[in-house]
């Protein structure tokens, strides 16, 4: 029979390899010794590609340099080409939390890449004589250029997706922006009547905030396209060859599109992660705001009979298990969690950007999994958020209608015709006896006619106040 296994070395001894597998020996020591998340590189399909854009352009780069024969080239961008394509994921089993600043990660692209290339050559899995994953995949690089360069490629990808579905929300808030414009509603300020304003503005509101996180994601993603490749151990370019940094840098670009540069210090790039701060900071602020959103989205369809009432939300799920009828705002409430985690994550983030020591920060296996699992989860969230919700909601057009003439909010338009001290004293009666404003200003005190009245409450003027004085309005100031 078959042995099913083949043996492999490195320098702390031997191990058994499924002859099925792809990955190798330093594989296999991740895979005993990092059992952290149960999350693993699989999960990742953009940073596998990544990965496999980098060890192309790295090979192309040794090839033209001399330093790689072209038919080991050849067999490492033929299987470098099968992981851009997606193949082969099941090979990447690495925890994403893991020690060794990367080098399990690179180690695994390594062996995988190594195994198909032999393969290609005509040889056998782990026949390393003919195609190391070291001497050749590997040449002149090392974990702390190809690990930050592949996760910085994936992050810009994947933002890209984040980007995308953001937009969508942001125009789906839009739309209900239009929907609801002409839908009078209290505006409030610390949870209490203030000014009137429309459903529609709100709304508009929500879309202009995201904008403005459509613009820092942005920036923040273009920062991403500074790379260490060629820096090697610490940024030395030792082991690099003559031009290499440059030529790899520039394959790179040429073959994921991308603006990629080589970094103007080669050191001080392979020991900062002040990119991933900066990319975190803008995923915080974003999901700081979509928090915020759904906080407001929940008051507003408090209710139905106690609370805003004013939007009314897509029912998703019974709410109760033991109250019948009670519908909760589910959507909202697992957006807000989402944002929580993000929030949280940022913490580990910069933690671990701190914790970097001299000349490579170790710990940029739990930025990874932090930024990438943070930004998994805010596109899933975003794109529930609009389906399952935003699209749906409708206008309580009456309620909301009815809540802006019983305020007493709306005495503040009264300010320039009656001035402070009378309009103060209208709304202390309103509060202590529960009549209307209208009916103390108009009625009661006869200090406006009807006709003015209806002029200053007009919807129009409410949405878009007119400065009107006392001498516009033809009173008498008492």
């Amino acid at each position: 029979m078959e042995n099913s296994f083949r043996v492999e070395h490195d320098f702390l001894g031997t191990k058994e390899i499924p002859n099925t597998a792809y990955y190798g020996v330093q594989t296999m020591r991740a895979l005993e010794n990092f059992n952290i998340t149960g999350i693993t590189n699989t999960t990742e399909p953009l940073f596998i590609k990544a990965l496999g854009y980098v060890k192309k352009a790295a090979a192309l780069a040794n090839r033209d340099c001399g330093v790689l024969e072209p038919k080991l080239a050849e067999a490492i961008i033929f299987a470098c080409d099968k992981l851009i394509a997606g193949e082969y994921r099941d090979q990447f089993l690495t925890d994403l939390i893991q020690g060794g600043a990367g080098t399990s990660v690179n180690m695994n692209a390594n062996e995988v890449i190594a195994n198909i290339g032999l393969e290609y050559l005509g040889h056998q899995k782990g026949q390393y004589e003919f195609l190391h994953p070291n001497n050749h995949v590997n040449f002149s690089q090392s974990t702390n250029d190809v690990y930050p360069t592949a996760i910085m490629l994936a992050l810009h990808r994947k933002l890209d997706f984040y980007l995308e579905t953001l937009t969508a929300l942001q125009n789906a808030f839009a739309k209900k922006g239009l929907e609801f414009k002409e839908v009078i509603k209290m505006g409030r300020t610390q949870l209490q009547d203030a000014v009137p304003m429309t459903l529609g503005q709100e709304f508009q509101g929500f879309a202009t905030t995201l904008g403005d996180e459509f613009r820092q994601l942005k920036q923040a993603q273009a920062m991403l396209l500074e790379c260490n490749m060629g820096g090697t151990a610490i940024g030395t370019r030792i082991n690099a060859p003559e031009g290499y940094p440059e030529l790899c840098t520039k394959y790179l670009a040429e073959l994921t599109g991308l603006s990629f540069t080589l970094a103007g210090d080669l050191i001080e790039a392979t020991s900062d992660t002040g990119i991933f701060v900066q990319v975190s900071g803008a995923l915080k602020r974003s999901a700081v705001k979509l928090s915020k959103i759904c906080n407001d989205l929940r008051l507003l369809s408090s209710g139905p009979r106690a609370g805003f009432n004013e939007i009314f939300l897509p029912p998703m799920q019974p709410g109760s298990s033991i109250m019948p009828g009670k519908v909760n705002p589910v959507i909202p409430e697992v957006v807000n969690q989402t944002a929580f985690y993000v929030m949280g994550a940022d913490v580990t983030i910069t933690m671990a950007a701190e914790a970097g020591q001299l000349q490579l920060n170790v710990m940029e296996p739990v930025i990874a999994f932090s930024l990438f699992t943070s930004i998994n989860y805010l596109t899933n969230a975003v794109t529930t958020l609009r389906t399952r919700c935003v699209e749906g909601i409708k206008a309580n057009v009456e309620g909301c209608r009815d809540m802006v003439m019983r305020s007493i909010g709306i005495v503040t338009a009264l300010n320039p015709i009656l001035g402070y001290e009378t309009t103060a004293s209208i709304a202390k009666e309103a509060l202590a006896t529960g009549k209307s404003i209208h009916q103390l200003v108009v009625q009661e005190r006869q200090l406006l006619t009807q006709a003015k009245w209806d002029e200053i409450y007009s919807f129009q003027n409410m949405i878009h106040p007119v400065f009107i004085n006392d001498k516009r309005a033809g009173v008498e100031r008492k």
